[in-house]
């Protein structure tokens, strides 16, 4: 899967630009401020419909401006085009001149995988950012576990709203937490099945992006269920959801769940999070964020990897491996302020004037 062309219209701070590009290594190259990553974000929101740096697509509207507009060429399989239009008044997206009708439409055409400096603190961050990245990484290679999460939100939705009541009728929340538990038991067989699919190739990969002077030797993800699943999983997610129902009234909200599960990494047998070096934390980041596209075998569906501003960070040994590394992936967009690689075809931007 590749990015045949991009332009976009009064999208952030750009008025205009069009770009046709090529598989391989794409680099934008230019000062601080001059919008490299709002190039990379466009390419991003193609995917899941929405940016990996703000809530509000408002945003995404060059200031003075009314309308935005995204235009890309994808090809897969197939060539197809999607266009996004963004307003004052919500967005519309088309895929080949139809307007879409769900969103799960644009993700299961294009799959993007982005790697952001904040990342580096992935493991040290809170658990939702962990739960965001299992989430949109399996739901990109499942409708189903996508299904399955949406279902799983409208039933915690629904609990919590009783839950918010002064009074509410105890059997309709036994019921809607029953149905969440049965799908419950889905969702974390698709997370520790997904989990040890990233484990049989996360050390690959570190190998390949460490050094010599690197010292790890062992890496692994270990995930955190809010119920072990086994024989016994229903009575005991069910005696898990009893035991917190006074806080759960205390608090109005639902405290246990798989909305609040977690994983947590160890290298050479420690937790990264407490006793991994920043060095470390970013190799294993890099290495996490890259470990999808290796698990999809579909060549048509592999994803478009987006590295921004991530060479900065690197010292010259850790930036030779990572862009000997980046030859194994299909089409890769990087963001920099001075990178010279070459293999790669480079864009240079300029402030507006120079």
């Amino acid at each position: 899967m590749i990015v045949k062309s991009l332009t976009i219209k009064n999208f952030r701070n750009h008025s205009y630009l069009t770009y046709d590009f090529f598989d391989k290594i794409n680099v934008f190259v230019g000062d601080n401020g001059v919008g490299k990553t709002n190039i990379v974000e466009a390419i991003y929101y193609l995917s899941l419909a929405r940016s990996f740096r703000i809530q509000d697509d408002k945003e995404l509207i060059k200031k003075g401006a009314l309308q935005a507009y995204i235009d890309a060429k994808i090809f897969g399989k197939n060539l197809h085009r999607i266009e996004i239009l963004f307003s004052l008044n919500g967005r519309k997206i088309l895929i080949d001149k139809k307007p879409i009708s769900k969103l799960s439409e644009l993700s299961s055409l294009v799959n993007v995988i982005v790697f952001q400096p904040s990342d580096v603190l992935i493991f040290k961050g809170s658990p939702k950012e962990r739960r965001s990245f299992l989430n949109i990484s399996i739901s990109k290679q499942s409708n189903q576990y996508l299904q399955l999460i949406s279902d799983y939100e409208k039933l915690l939705k629904q609990r919590n709203n009783l839950l918010k009541q002064d009074s509410f009728d105890g059997d309709l929340l036994d019921v809607i937490t029953n149905m969440m538990i049965d799908i419950s038991k889905q969702i974390i067989d698709f997370r520790a099945k997904y989990i040890n699919s990233i484990n049989s190739i996360i050390e690959k990969i570190i190998n390949a992006l460490s050094s010599e002077d690197d010292n790890i030797k062992q890496a692994k993800i270990q995930y955190l269920p809010f119920v072990e699943l086994n024989e016994n999983f229903v009575n005991n997610a069910k005696e898990c959801f009893k035991k917190s129902l006074d806080t759960d009234m205390k608090h109005k909200s639902t405290s246990v769940g798989v909305h609040r599960e977690d994983f947590f990494v160890t290298i050479n047998e420690k937790n990264i999070a407490t006793y991994g070096s920043q060095g470390e934390n970013r190799i294993l980041a890099i290495a996490l964020k890259l470990a999808p596209y290796f698990l999809i075998k579909d060549s048509d569906k592999k994803p478009i990897v987006i590295l921004d501003d991530v060479f900065s960070e690197l010292d010259k040994k850790h930036q030779n491996k990572l862009i000997k590394f980046l030859n194994n992936f299909q089409q890769v967009f990087i963001t920099a302020t001075n990178l010279q690689i070459k293999s790669a075809h480079t864009y240079f931007l300029r402030k507006k004037g120079e």
